[in-house]
């Protein structure tokens, strides 16, 4: 076999060191943004220390990037990434889930289920009396249902930032007029903010909250300013008993089990989406699952919606945001909400 000119080994040579080059820098770039937001999102201190830590971790990384594009031979610059990568995971799977924390008054508890056939008891039902977010009358109930006497399913989407991001919540509704409401939210911590960008970085713990619709949809509507639409869900009655057996084993797994929000995969809409695939196999995946300001249109495409109406006709029926304000703390909060709501076949 004749020997291979030394031109194409050159050649061969640096491309090789081009591509090193190159995966060092994206290496260094990757480590770098996760490794800083992560410790903003976590560093103790306040900000001004998250902010210095943050700093220290970019430098470290950055100085083994560039020794790395400069030379992809050396040692050094790969053994700086190389601890960075050991030293960034070690402390990141020591960052765990707790449900022993100083939560916010509303998500305190946890939603604990007794089952006796048909008949659930539910301990630690919220029905919260809103003044404001800050000035409220905490009430936590125990409250029996009978999964026999389940009628409805009905789809809220609260709209807090913009059109595309929305609030997921499931409504039941009983044969009697009661309706529960089951809601995954960010358990935070109390004088917490949430954060979409922090959200990504294990920094709240997920809750479940079943709660009155007084409380849930009121507040949002009527406390946060929040734009509310409803929409009656079609499932047959198994399916829509399924759900809510599904809801009370993710609050068992909850209560034994602690777990992270997560903004883009554990969230709001993913859980339930997760939890209709079990009842519903070879539901698609849709970009609307992580945009859920559109979701009813998925919904709809999927079968589940009143039929014999436009999407723009559920919308605009569905909007619930102004009745909610007017009926205030009323006991028939959950009728006057459902005035003109498509809930039969036009």
């Amino acid at each position: 076999m004749p020997p291979v000119p030394v031109q194409p080994r050159r050649l061969l040579g640096r491309v090789a060191g081009i591509v090193a080059r190159a995966l060092g820098l994206l290496l260094a770039l990757g480590l770098a943004a996760f490794g800083a937001l992560a410790l903003w999102s976590h560093a103790p201190g306040g900000r001004l220390a998250a902010a210095a830590l943050a700093g220290l971790w970019v430098v470290w990384v950055g100085a083994g990037g560039l020794l790395a594009s400069a030379d992809p031979r050396s040692w050094r610059a790969w053994g700086l990434l190389a601890a960075g990568c050991v030293l960034l995971g070690l402390w990141w799977s020591s960052i765990t889930p707790s449900n022993d924390r100083v939560w916010a008054a509303d998500v305190s508890r946890t939603l604990r289920a007794e089952r006796n056939g048909s008949e659930v008891l539910l301990h630690n039902v919220r029905n919260f009396t809103w003044r404001s977010d800050d000035d409220y009358t905490a009430r936590w109930e125990t409250r029996r249902y009978d999964l026999d006497r389940l009628r409805s399913v009905d789809m809220a989407l609260s709209y807090w930032m913009g059109p595309a991001i929305a609030h997921t919540l499931v409504s039941f509704g009983f044969d009697d007029g009661r309706q529960l409401v089951f809601s995954v939210e960010v358990r935070k911590e109390r004088h917490e903010r949430y954060s979409a960008l922090a959200g990504f970085f294990k920094r709240y713990e997920l809750a479940l909250v079943a709660a009155d619709e007084r409380d849930i949809l009121g507040v949002r509507a009527q406390v946060r300013g929040e734009d509310v639409y409803l929409y009656r869900v079609h499932m047959p009655a198994p399916a829509m008993r399924a759900l809510f057996e599904q809801y009370l084993g993710e609050a068992e797994e909850l209560h034994a089990t602690p777990r992270f929000y997560q903004t883009l995969t554990a969230n709001c809409t993913t859980i339930v989406y997760a939890m209709m695939q079990r009842i519903v196999p070879g539901l698609p995946l849709d970009w609307r699952l992580l945009l859920s300001g559109y979701l009813p249109g998925y919904v709809q495409e999927a079968g589940a919606l009143t039929p014999g109406y436009s999407l723009q006709e559920l919308q605009a029926r569905g909007r619930i945001t102004e009745r909610a304000q007017h009926a205030g703390s009323d006991a028939d909060f959950s009728a006057a909400i459902r005035q003109g709501l498509p809930v039969h076949p036009r």
